[in-house]
């Protein structure tokens, strides 16, 4: 098939520092490319690049052989380029169909046709399977419910090539399996398609080539034929990754109890959960979209009101209050790290210390502990008084993590912590999770990624219609029986 865009020689600077050092690749007609990399590897300033965010300090760009430079987004939108970022470009005080439509509105008779965009909305959001109401406002959606309508409104366009960052970080397996069913028929239309994921057995699945960015390099770029997700790893880092893993510690079935949840309830949304986190102990939390993971933590931490039942930390109960929890030692990372982890436009140092009392603040000891993070979690940054927004993905949850610790947790509570992280950058994660556990302190882990409940927890709550559908332990947390739990398949008599 014809090659819709080719990069040539793509350079890009900032402030004399070069990000993407000649990359050159083409993408074709009809086919699905998987472009890899770690965190800081290049992969968003290449998106930026191709869709007009930002223009190349060197090199060019040719649609269907003839040279172009895209200005900005709109350009690119001309020419049939969509990109579906990673962290949402959404308006929460607009709702679902005003957000699908926002730049490119319908209008009839010089006014806004309010009625053909919504049901316009309903059919975009129809081939997705996502029975959305096209009038709820976007901010009252959860993460996954703003990634499709994120989705939705790039397939509305007209796109000859469409570049979707992390699509599947928020998405559950029957989602997923949706819409890779749906980049299949784009692909079959003769749609060229980028799909950038650190999920690599997602890109082995989906992807007809795979292109491997490293420090602004392109360094390998093959047909999928014989590549394994191991294979794949070991070219994003040049090294050979023998474990992802940590060794799980030694089960402790008579560790002291931290956290009790007892009949926890929150008003249509949560019912009747009780379970234990014990001393040293990574809980998973698994289960489907909208089945509660999330709603769980926020109610523990005290962001979503409890209607019924108790949280107690070490024998004292807690009130509905996240002040009450932090500072008793119970600390969330939320899902939206974008949303509620960090302030984008503070320093790395700011952000670090957020969680301090306002005043006085120690400045030496506030830079001490910057320092100290940064180089305890290998955070790329040019320096501590770079601001968050500067920083990649998966290093900006690096910082989300470190300015949770600073308030010493005794319960750490983690929704989605590898959201967006690269392979090695995983590793780093995992390693700092087991190091909490080792150092007595108790993990709820809550992930969409199963391999990871399985290879961090000897225990698992499943999640279904906001209800605990079941508990299961090592070695019985296998894939097919979360998913049964999950999907009502499997009842668990116990809950």
């Amino acid at each position: 098939m014809s090659a819709i865009l080719t990069l040539k020689n793509i350079r890009k600077s900032y402030s004399g520092v070069e990000v993407l050092k000649g990359v050159s690749l083409a993408f074709h007609a009809g086919s699905i490319v998987g472009l890899i990399g770690e965190n800081g590897a290049g992969k968003s300033t290449l998106i930026r690049c191709i869709n007009g965010e930002q223009q190349p300090t060197g090199g060019r760009l040719e649609m269907d052989g003839k040279v172009v430079v895209f200005r900005d987004r709109r350009d690119a939108l001309a020419q049939g380029v969509v990109s579906v970022p990673q962290e949402f470009n959404l308006i929460d005080t607009l709702n679902v169909y005003e957000n699908i439509f926002l730049g490119c509105e319908l209008v009839r008779h010089g006014v806004l046709d309010r009625s053909a965009m919504r049901e316009a909305a309903k059919k975009e959001l129809a081939k997705l399977h996502c029975e959305l109401d096209p009038d709820r406002p976007v901010g009252s959606l959860s993460v996954a419910e703003k990634q499709f309508v994120e989705i939705a409104r790039a397939l509305r366009l007209n796109c000859r090539l469409l570049i979707l960052d992390e699509p599947t970080t928020v998405l559950n397996h029957v989602e997923t399996d949706l819409l890779f069913g749906i980049l299949r028929e784009l692909r079959d239309q003769g749609v060229s398609i980028v799909f950038v994921s650190h999920k690599l057995r997602e890109v082995k699945e989906l992807c007809d080539r795979v292109a491997v960015l490293r420090d602004g390099v392109l360094t390998g770029e093959s047909a999928m034929d014989g590549v394994t997700p191991e294979l794949m790893a070991n070219w994003m880092v040049g090294r050979e990754l023998s474990r992802k893993f940590p060794p799980m510690a030694e089960e402790k079935t008579d560790a002291p109890v931290l956290l009790e949840v007892e009949d926890l309830e929150v008003a249509g949304v949560l019912s009747g959960i009780s379970f234990q986190l014990r001393k040293g102990e990574i809980l998973g939390v698994a289960g489907l979209g909208g089945s509660g993971r999330s709603e769980l933590a926020e109610a523990i931490y005290g962001l979503r009101k409890r209607s019924g039942g108790k949280v107690v930390l070490e024998g004292k109960t807690l009130g509905n209050s996240t002040g009450e929890a932090a500072k008793a030692g119970v600390i969330l990372l939320p899902e939206d790290r974008q949303g509620a982890g960090i302030l984008l436009d503070f320093s790395v140092r700011e952000n670090i210390s957020l969680t301090w009392p306002k005043v006085p603040i120690d400045r030496k000891l506030e830079k001490e502990r910057a320092d100290f993070y940064v180089e305890k979690f290998s955070i790329k940054t040019p320096d501590i008084e770079s601001p968050v927004r500067s920083l990649s993905g998966g290093n900006q949850q690096k910082v989300a993590i470190a300015k949770g610790l600073e308030l010493r947790p005794k319960v750490y509570l983690f929704d989605e912590p590898t959201r967006g992280i690269d392979v090695g950058a995983r590793s780093d994660v995992y390693n700092f999770l087991q190091e909490l556990a080792n150092e007595g302190i108790g993990v709820l882990l809550i992930s969409s990624d199963l391999e990871e409940i399985i290879g961090m927890c000897r225990r698992t709550l499943v999640m279904r219609g906001g209800k605990l559908a079941g508990i299961l332990n090592a070695p019985d947390i296998t894939e097919s029986a979360v998913m049964e739990l999950a999907t009502g398949i499997r009842e668990d008599k116990g809950c």
